[in-house]
């Protein structure tokens, strides 16, 4: 029996750059971890080629999510974690005038990207439908080539090597892969959720580095937040969605002045908590997230690129309107989230291309459902239930991108996640789980049964419903 992936908090919020986790990031790593893998072997010999194949879903809505892109600056060595999206057009421009990559800092070799990274359309690879294959030629005529799989949220596999043995097998205090277990842990323990995955975090680092660790996380989110929500303009791609954040942001604070995200929070903040304000700020923040995340901005998996504003536009819901800002608050929401992804990414799949977007929406909406649940003071069986109720509305929903873009119906979908997340916040906290009917594991099977007989058309192809019912000439959302 394989042995079960051990996910860090780490795993589940990564630091990357738009517009796709599974269609830019996963081949971002896919490209940098080929192209060490060929360190010694360039030593030895030169290097006179490299081409990469794209199958399936990665080749249907590559160009739109920027898979070629990701593809280059992978190759060329840059680390998506670190990566200035400013320099990402003259990157790119330079490799397409120059038709040359410097592979691991090497000698330059020949690259044309239209004719060395190819679409397969109509093939599919069987681990996965996002698999890709790298090929480097050397002066010898000899090749070498290596099999990945982009499997949702940054996550990447290589073909023939385990998933559960490339993150470092560590001792876990409270080991388990599913809901049922991580209760009985919380119960006997008289701990919280984030309790629990604090303490299996500690099996990788120390608590300094963990806290540090995340928030630097969420400074990521909240400078993404900010700038999206002061970024006027049009989304690139073709389709001329025109950014709405930046509109909303100036309407609702009414021109009132302030000087970076601090005090951008306290004029919010200052506010009030009225319903309609606080809704309106939390679909700002969902929308300010991900047209940043459409422009190649810098955002974090949450679980994904695609479902990046969920979460934290609830964690700001949570600290602006329910008197929740200080970092331990922070820090506690970011565990229990992951703590919910991880065991939709256990149990059945966080991937678009396996799932449509329930694997992503659905799951960021029951990661933020969970979190805020806890923070809110409600108990380990009330935040498992509040992400099953999440989970539960976004069964079935599909991944139909137009043209490809994470744009329509992408963008609105996590304000959408992001209110169902608060609303299964509410409805566990005002109710008995012992009643419950459905359980977060039942809806993980679920979802997964549903993933399964999902037709091909919905998960992340461009194939059916919106992608294909919306005039190409569409001018503006």
């Amino acid at each position: 029996m394989t042995e079960q992936e051990q996910i860090s908090v780490f795993d589940m919020f990564k630091i990357g750059i738009g517009p796709s986790s599974s269609h830019t990031l996963g081949p971002w790593k896919a490209a940098r971890l080929f192209t060490k893998s060929l360190a010694g072997k360039i030593h030895q010999k030169q290097l006179v080629g490299i081409h990469v194949r794209l199958y399936g879903s990665l080749a249907k809505t590559g160009k739109g999510h920027g898979t070629d892109i990701a593809l280059q600056l992978g190759l060329s060595g840059f680390d998506p974690v670190t990566f200035n999206p400013d320099h990402l057009l003259p990157e790119i421009k330079d490799i397409a005038d120059k038709k040359i990559l410097r592979v691991e800092g090497n000698a330059p070799v020949p690259f044309d990207p239209q004719r060395d990274i190819q679409f397969l359309f109509y093939e599919i690879l069987p681990f996965h439908p996002n698999g890709m294959i790298f090929s480097a030629t050397f002066e010898d005529g000899s090749i070498c080539e290596e099999t990945y799989y982009s499997v949702g949220g940054g996550f990447v596999v290589k073909d023939g090597v385990d998933p559960a043995a490339t993150n470092g097998r560590v001792i876990l205090k409270y080991p388990g892969d599913d809901a049922r277990t991580l209760l009985t842990f919380c119960q006997e323990n008289n701990k919280a959720v984030s309790e629990i995955v604090l303490e299996n975090e500690m099996s990788w680092r120390s608590e300094s580095e963990i806290r540090k660790g995340l928030l630097n996380i969420w400074n990521t989110m909240l400078h993404c937040v900010y700038r999206g929500c002061h970024t006027p303009g049009e989304l690139p791609g073709g389709l001329r969605v025109s950014r709405r954040a930046a509109a909303m942001n100036t309407r609702l604070l009414a021109n009132k002045s302030y000087d970076g995200p601090s005090q951008w929070m306290e004029q919010i903040r200052n506010g009030g908590k009225e319903f309609k304000y606080a809704l309106d700020w939390v679909s700002c923040f969902a929308l300010a997230v991900n047209e940043e995340n459409a422009s190649f901005g810098r955002v974090v998996t949450a679980p994904t690129n695609g479902a990046a504003g969920v979460v934290p536009s609830v964690l700001l819901y949570y600290l602006l309107f329910n008197d929740g800002s200080n970092e331990e608050s922070i820090i506690r929401f970011l565990l229990t989230a992951s703590e919910i992804g991880s065991i939709f990414k256990k149990g059945s799949t966080i991937s678009a291309a396996m799932g449509g977007c329930q694997a992503e929406i659905g799951v960021s909406s029951a990661m933020a459902a969970g979190a805020l649940t806890e923070r809110l003071g409600g108990s380990a069986s009330q935040v498992l239930m509040a992400a099953e109720i999440a989970m539960e509305h976004h069964l079935g929903l599909t991944c139909d991108p137009i043209r490809g873009l994470v744009q329509i119906p992408c963008i609105e979908r996590n304000t959408m996640g992001a209110v169902k997340a608060i609303t299964a916040a509410q409805l566990a906290l005002h109710t008995d789980p012992a009643k419950a009917k459905v359980h977060l594991d039942d809806v993980v099977k679920t979802m997964w049964n549903t993933a399964l007989d999902m037709n091909s058309k919905y998960k992340e192809t461009a194939e059916g419903g919106l992608a294909i019912h919306i005039p190409l000439g569409l001018s503006e959302c």
